[in-house]
């Protein structure tokens, strides 16, 4: 033996043999640390299939699961001042956003799209907490009013899927007033007599929760989501006590009277084509007629061309 055999040969084998391991293909849950392989948490829609966690997930793939198919069309938004003022903390906000929009493939925090779930035509509003925590802006004002708009003019429900930390610091009070209009917008709903149905999902939080996520006609959260205007942290730092357990959780606030349901992810689309068929005097679903979602394809989703 020589050193060509022990080590020239066993390199060169080394080499030929060596594979290339794609990376991310396991998550790592944040409640119990189970690490979960990316195709199988793909197939229960970021739903962590050791203890139940849900996990985020972006407005694209909730839709390509919500919707009959995967098939959805994109609503048409109108854009936003890009700095109405020209705000900087430690970085610019045009800073901010070049690098959410580079991060998610997103333009904003919200996306609109219209489609069929349970053969039911319906408009969706969901709100990216990966796009800069979800932050509501003018865009997400304008995204809500153009959902509302969109659905009285065809005459379907909306339903909206809310995620923030609450409204965008960098737009200041231009933020704030999307309160009041999300809120009109609500009501343009109202007015014609059509349902608007509200998922909340974790977390939920400041003048999301203080205007549009909580005016639904229904109002259902994912399990343990986080839901409030201030958080708890905030709130035991001001009256100096301690919170009881699963305070303002998803099931806490059930408990209290200010949901109607906590529904698993894996059974929301169930349980939304149920309640906008009997708000909207349809009958039953008949189930073996439902199109199912495809989750192994990626959505098909096209932009909306006005007629």
């Amino acid at each position: 033996m020589n050193w060509i055999s022990n080590y020239v040969r066993p390199k060169i084998n080394s080499l030929f043999s060596r594979r290339e391991m794609p990376e991310n293909l396991w998550t790592k849950c944040n409640e119990c640390g189970t690490m979960l392989f990316h195709r199988e948490l793909r197939e229960s829609l970021n739903v962590c299939t050791n203890c139940g966690h849900h996990m985020t997930l972006v407005p694209r793939d909730r839709f390509t699961a919500l919707f009959d198919g995967g098939v959805f069309t994109e609503v048409s938004v109108p854009a936003a001042p890009a700095d109405p003022l020209s705000f900087r903390d430690s970085r610019r906000y045009t800073e901010r956003m070049k690098s959410a929009q580079k991060d998610t493939g997103e333009s904003e925090a919200m996306l609109v799209a219209e489609g069929e779930i349970g053969k039911l035509p319906i408009i969706a509003a969901a709100q990216d907490f990966s796009f800069m925590a979800g932050s509501m802006g003018q865009y997400v004002g304008n995204a809500i009013i153009a959902a509302a708009e969109r659905a009285v003019e065809l005459g379907r429900p909306l339903i909206l899927f809310s995620a923030a930390g609450g409204a965008r610091m960098q737009e200041g009070i231009l933020s704030l007033m999307q309160m009041p209009r999300s809120t009109v917008a609500v009501q343009m709903l109202k007015d014609a007599g059509l349902p608007y149905i509200v998922v909340l999902t974790h977390p939920t939080t400041g003048g999301v929760t203080a205007s549009y996520a909580m005016l639904g006609d229904v109002q259902i959260s994912e399990p343990g989501a986080l839901i409030c205007f201030a958080g708890p942290r905030v709130i035991e730092q001001t009256i100096r006590e301690k919170l009881p357990e699963g305070f303002q959780r998803a099931e806490y606030l059930l408990e209290h009277g200010m949901l109607d349901r906590v529904t698993p992810r894996t059974e929301m689309r169930e349980e939304l084509i149920t309640l906008t068929r009997m708000l909207m005097r349809q009958p039953p679903a008949i189930k073996g007629e439902l199109p199912a979602p495809t989750n192994d394809q990626p959505a098909k989703a096209a932009k909306d061309t006005p007629s």
